[in-house]
């Protein structure tokens, strides 16, 4: 765990380095994702029978193999415990009411030129959504990816997912159901990311993939957009925690694991202006990682990316936080209005002290699929215009034509373009 404070005379310098710390797939990981994307795209269902062999220990042979069916994700829905059915339904209730309000609306206006102009929404036809297997099967990222589609008016909703040794995560199956997904295919990794861009003889190609994977899946949407739409390539985890003396350090050290422990690449950062909450943090965390059962994976996170920044006061903290520009901020403060209205980049941000970053992963309605890796410089969370493209259009008639026409052949005649220009004379006779 790196410890940094912003009077010592190398801290700028340190924190250069910091910000600067990707944390995400090599050149190995590219060529690798090149070389799979390639096979795929050449040898469609084949290649993707021969990968989830290799990679995930299942076959792919008769139509289950491939394929869930809605009634499986019907059943999984059905045998929840009722606790359990109740908070997917209350988080499903509450990203729904909290998408809906996104949906962007039409225009359509006439100008003093007589000019018609507009624009359309439309979603796009079919959508996929990566849903991780293995060490992350989390239905609540079902749910922030499918939801918006939903809501965006997608038609065709494609999941794929890895299944381990056959195995699925049946929370996954009821979200899904609750969802209103169209397909869940078996598969995982790049490979699925590529299959669902390029299409196989099984598999139809969608227009947009949004959802959380691994480097490879991270790299293969990469690779692909242009040949589909992307939500973001997603790099590893990212909490900054802003706090002052006045929190318990408990609350603190729970709310940095809880970023921690996705994955040995992730980063939780604290910023303080209390040097003694800054070691009891410190203190804390290591009492949090002997009573977590995600340990070992916390604890590499931890100390391999781990930074608690001490500063002189927490007006130094917005300035901090916008260029790590990070996937979720928490302002643990008495006011933390004061210092959310100076914070620019960040992707999320959980204001006082009862808002842990963990409520939105679930609950709280916005979206948790989050720019990472100092992108929310440039980018935001997922929405329901990821599944979503606009059409403007225009219409005039024979007297707006002869308002503005004149204006657009003298820039087309200026720009060598005598084509465009001759297309606006005929129709004024000139």
């Amino acid at each position: 765990m790196l410890r940094l404070n912003t009077r010592d005379p190398g801290f700028e310098a340190a924190f250069r380095r910091l910000v600067a710390d990707r944390r995400e797939s090599d050149e190995d990981v590219a060529r690798d994702v090149q070389l799979i994307l390639e096979d795929v795209k050449n040898r469609g269902d084949a290649a993707l029978a021969e990968l989830t062999a290799r990679f995930d220990g299942h076959t792919l042979a008769s139509d289950d193999d491939w394929r869930i069916s809605a009634e499986a994700c019907r059943e999984a829905y059905d045998d929840l415990l009722p606790d359990l059915r109740a908070a997917l339904e209350l988080a499903a209730k509450r990203i729904r009411a909290y998408h809906e309000a996104q949906l962007p609306a039409d225009r359509d206006e006439t100008d003093h030129h007589g000019v018609r102009l507009g624009a359309r929404w439309n979603a796009v036809d079919a959508a996929g959504l990566y849903v991780p297997g293995g060490r992350a099967a989390y239905p609540s990222s079902l749910l922030m990816n499918a939801i918006p589609a939903k809501v965006a008016g997608v038609e065709r909703l494609v999941v794929v997912t890895p299944t381990p040794k056959g195995v699925i995560n049946p929370l996954v199956l009821a979200a899904a159901h609750l969802a209103g997904v169209d397909e869940i295919w078996r598969v995982g990794g790049a490979h699925a990311v590529g299959a669902l861009a390029y299409g196989t003889q099984r598999i139809k190609p969608v227009d947009v993939i949004t959802g959380p994977g691994n480097a490879w899946v991270a790299e293969a949407k990469r690779q692909l957009f242009g040949v589909v739409g992307i939500d973001m390539v997603a790099g590893p985890s990212e909490i900054l925690v802003i706090a002052d003396g006045k929190n318990d350090p408990d609350w603190i050290a729970a709310d940095l694991l809880s970023q921690a422990e996705h994955d040995p690449a992730a980063q939780s950062i604290l910023i303080t202006d209390d040097p003694l909450l800054a070691d009891t943090v410190a203190d804390r965390i290591g009492v949090e990682l002997a009573m977590l059962p995600t340990a070992r994976v916390a604890t590499e996170s931890w100390n391999t990316h781990g930074v608690i920044i001490e500063v002189t006061s927490l007006d130094e903290a917005p300035a901090l936080a916008n260029a790590l520009a990070a996937e979720h901020v928490e302002i643990a403060t008495d006011d933390p209005e004061v210092l959310f209205k100076a914070i620019r980049h960040a992707g999320s941000v959980f204001l006082g002290r009862y808002t842990p970053e963990a409520v939105g992963d679930y609950v709280a309605g916005p979206n948790h699929v989050l720019p990472t890796g100092r992108r929310a410089r440039f980018s935001s969370g997922l929405s329901v215009l990821d599944f979503m493209k606009r059409t403007s259009f225009i219409q005039l008639d024979a007297s707006s034509l002869e308002k503005i026409g004149p204006a657009a052949i003298a820039l087309a005649e200026a720009e060598g373009l005598p084509a465009h220009a001759r297309s606006i004379e005929a129709r004024l006779g000139i």
